[in-house]
């Protein structure tokens, strides 16, 4: 990690001997006057500056102090600049902050102070780095739809990968806002059947007595409103994909028909005799627990195995290392454009601890609809806590019990970071994460990391 830079532009000998011998963590430049002030700024690029308003040639005024504000800000707006004033000039320091200075400190010094005021404008500067920086990297998309660079994500997106060119009848599995419907449409585009239709109906959505013509159609006649023949989902499907979600609420009374669709590849209308030949790949999904729903009596155990051929469990977004900040991220690229505030460049520390904190019972579709929330509601240029509605929260590593622990997340995380901002160049990662290529190998083994 590179030593943080810190320019103090001040020309009182004393006050800079001083400052040296209390801020020797940083590696410490000096400049006197507006003029080696800007030449010093060239060459080191630091991130805090420390500047004194009042200062050569016009030492008992501020103007000079302002010129060099507004000359600094010109080269690096978004450097954290923080301006001595003396007691008596509280204007002058509110007219600094008007014009983009980060903080200011009134004289006498106290070093443990404005130690803290310095450490603070570090920490903000590293934190706006890293969320440009984190807009700047390609996102992790290990499929077209699917944002993630945990190693239980990209194992169902492998998976997904396989079974999509197929016509195996998929279940997927899941807490509800996993994404479900989203890899469902992923098999559908990556398979042979992409270019016909892809035909979604949510069991959960339709009440009972509508769902049986709706999946299957009816005759004009069958029942009070039937005024015309109607073609039901699976016809509608034919040749394509039909998603059928939320199985586990499918009613037993139509199971059965359910089930003649998977082995005979026909469907009757409602109010209809003659039995229609469709062609249709099967795909359902369901967040409820389908095996205890048949030891109840409650799904037919024949219409179970035909519908699991195969499954996808996809996982909930609290077990989806890494993936957090990723996908929160791209929300706020997505809502910043779609809302009109460009103003709002990434999270505060403390909102990024919090997200990690949550339970996240309403996974990513909750994530989103926070984010979405936050970007109406914040204050630029950072996202707090409040503005996600969540309460502060600890960081990861104090939910941990060990040390060991703490030390296999920290590098866990370093290592996926680094993996998705080289598009998994193992070279240029092993360079950013200062280690040889063997030992980011043997460590992608232990975390079972895959590539």
């Amino acid at each position: 990690m590179s030593e943080e830079t810190l320019l103090i532009v001040e020309d009182d000998p004393e006050l800079i001997r001083q400052l040296r011998w209390s801020l020797e963590a940083y590696k410490v430049f000096v400049a006197e006057n507006r003029e080696s002030a800007l030449v010093q700024f060239k060459r080191h690029q630091p991130d805090v500056i420390l500047l004194d308003l009042g200062l050569p040639p016009h030492a008992d005024g501020v103007s000079e102090g302002f010129a060099t504000l507004e000359a600094l800000l010109a080269l690096t707006p978004a450097c954290k600049v923080i301006v001595l004033t003396g007691s008596e000039e509280r204007a002058h320091a509110v007219k600094a902050i008007g014009m983009g200075a980060h903080d200011y400190y009134q004289k006498p010094i106290d070093a443990q102070t404005l130690g803290f005021i310095i450490a603070r404008a570090f920490r903000l500067r590293a934190l706006e780095e890293e969320n440009r920086r984190l807009h700047r990297v390609p996102i992790a998309r290990p499929l077209d739809e699917v944002i993630a660079i945990s190693p239980a994500m990209h194992e169902v997106c492998r998976l997904v990968e396989r079974l999509a060119p197929t016509d195996l009848t998929v279940l997927l599995t899941g807490e509800s806002g996993t994404g479900k419907e989203v890899l469902a449409k992923t098999l559908h585009r990556l398979s042979p059947r992409a270019h016909k239709p892809f035909v979604a109906v949510n069991a959960a959505a339709i009440p009972e007595n509508l769902l049986e013509p709706e999946l299957f159609g009816f005759e004009k006649g069958a029942y009070t409103g039937a005024t015309q023949q109607t073609r039901g989902k699976f016809e509608l499907a034919d040749g394509g994909t039909f998603f059928l979600d939320e199985i586990g609420d499918l009613p037993c009374s139509l199971q059965p028909k359910l089930l003649r669709v998977l082995q005979e590849r026909v469907v009757e209308r409602v109010g209809g005799r003659q039995t229609l030949p469709v062609d249709v790949r099967l795909i359902c999904a369901t967040h409820q627990n389908l095996i205890q729903q048949m030891d109840e009596s409650r799904f037919r155990t024949d219409l179970y195995f035909r519908i699991n051929e195969m499954t996808i469990d996809i996982p909930p977004l609290r077990q989806r290392e890494g993936d957090i900040p990723l996908l929160a991220h791209w929300f706020l690229e997505r809502f910043a454009k779609t809302l009109k505030r460009p103003d709002l460049t990434g999270f505060s520390e403390a909102a990024l601890r919090a997200m990690e904190a949550h339970g996240w019972p309403g996974n990513v579709r909750e994530l989103e609809h926070k984010v979405k929330r936050a970007v109406v509601m914040a204050h630029p240029p950072l996202i707090e806590p409040r503005d996600l509605d969540l309460p502060e929260g600890c960081s990861l590593k104090s939910r941990l019990s060990t040390l060991r622990e703490m030390r296999d997340a920290a590098e866990r995380e370093a290592i996926a970071r680094a993996l998705a901002e080289t598009g998994q160049n193992m070279t240029r990662a092993a360079g950013i994460l200062d280690i040889t290529r063997p030992t980011l190998y043997a460590l992608l083994d232990k975390f079972n990391l895959k590539v």
